[in-house]
């Protein structure tokens, strides 16, 4: 087992990877380098291997199932992952590793939304979809992460063998955040400097797709999560609109005896009945999660005997 892994995704970033990994190796020089290169149709690997980082493959397309890989494959006792485009500078690794190997954080956050992330990023899109992603998941949730969506985090052993990674893209940031938010994780912020791409370096992050695939998992996360919360808010809406359809026919009715919009009568009861239902689907969706998250401490337990055996504790 590694005490210290460094875990750079890559496709087709031979432009930045090796000052990447030069720079990482100055920071943490105890650590091992893993490059996992997702298929890249230039020199990455090449130039990768050349500074001196372990080099590994994903051929099934998408961040996501780069991390999948990652996280099955490595075992280490702190985990720091970043980009391999160059846009994170390493001062601040120290203190992310230090705050998983010596003050018991479950996940770090590198925060680049507290410092320079507005004013060196060139997509202002970007910058609204964040900010909005950001006050989302804090107001859903009850949290305070500071940077949702940031690729430059650490973790430690527990995370990384019990988080279900269930996206295939760039939507991962936001499902990571999430889960360690629903069970209650011990998260850090630490704030870091952002630097926008150099010239030449593309972004394969499509602002608008991308951007509602990670609204969409925010949904659906939501959804699995807090069943309850989602549920309710349907029933609240089926039964505010079937009140709004009922009252003009029930005034009606009190005031002449008859019913004339018998159809808006019936799509107000049914409508009545859906929203009852799903306050009772939520009550008991909720209660299954509940259980859930018992097992999952007890699944938390395993992992963490799992790890001491392997460091011979």
């Amino acid at each position: 087992m590694d005490k210290i892994a460094v875990l750079i995704p890559c496709y087709n970033e031979e432009k930045t990877i090796g000052k990447v990994v030069k720079d990482t190796r100055e920071a943490l020089p105890e650590a091992v380098i893993y490059v996992y290169d997702n298929n890249s149709k230039d020199r990455t690997a090449e130039i990768a291997a050349a500074e001196g980082a372990v080099v590994c493959h994903e051929y099934k397309q998408g961040k996501g199932n780069v991390i999948r890989r990652m996280f099955r494959e490595i075992d280490a006792q702190c985990y720091l992952m970043l980009d391999g485009d160059d846009t994170y500078p390493l001062e601040n690794a120290g203190e992310m590793v230090d705050k998983v190997l010596n003050h018991q954080a479950d996940m770090v956050v590198g925060d680049r939304l507290s410092s320079t992330y507005f004013t060196e990023n060139k997509r202002p899109f970007h910058n609204f979809g964040n900010s909005l992603v950001r006050g989302t998941i804090n107001w859903l949730f009850r949290s305070d992460i500071k940077d949702i969506m940031t690729g430059y985090r650490a973790f430690n052993y527990k995370f990384v063998k019990t988080f279900p990674v269930l996206s295939a893209g760039f939507e991962i940031e936001t499902e990571m955040t999430i889960h360690a938010v629903n069970y209650k994780m011990q998260v850090e912020n630490v704030v870091v400097d952002y630097r926008d791409r150099p010239e030449g370096s593309e972004s394969k992050l499509n602002t608008f797709s991308d951007g509602f695939k990670v609204l969409k998992t925010i949904a659906k996360l939501f959804k699995n999560y807090k069943p309850f919360g989602f549920f309710g808010v349907i029933s609240l809406v089926l039964m505010v609109l079937a009140a709004v359809l009922f009252v003009p026919v029930l005034v009606e009715y009190l005031q002449t005896g008859l019913v004339p919009k018998f159809p808006t009568l019936i799509v107000s009861g049914f409508m009545a009945l859906a929203a009852i239902q799903a306050f009772f689907s939520g009550m008991l969706l909720s209660e299954i999660t509940a259980k859930e998250r018992r097992e999952f401490e007890y699944r938390l337990n395993c992992v963490e005997d799992v790890e001491k055996s392997k460091l011979g504790k």
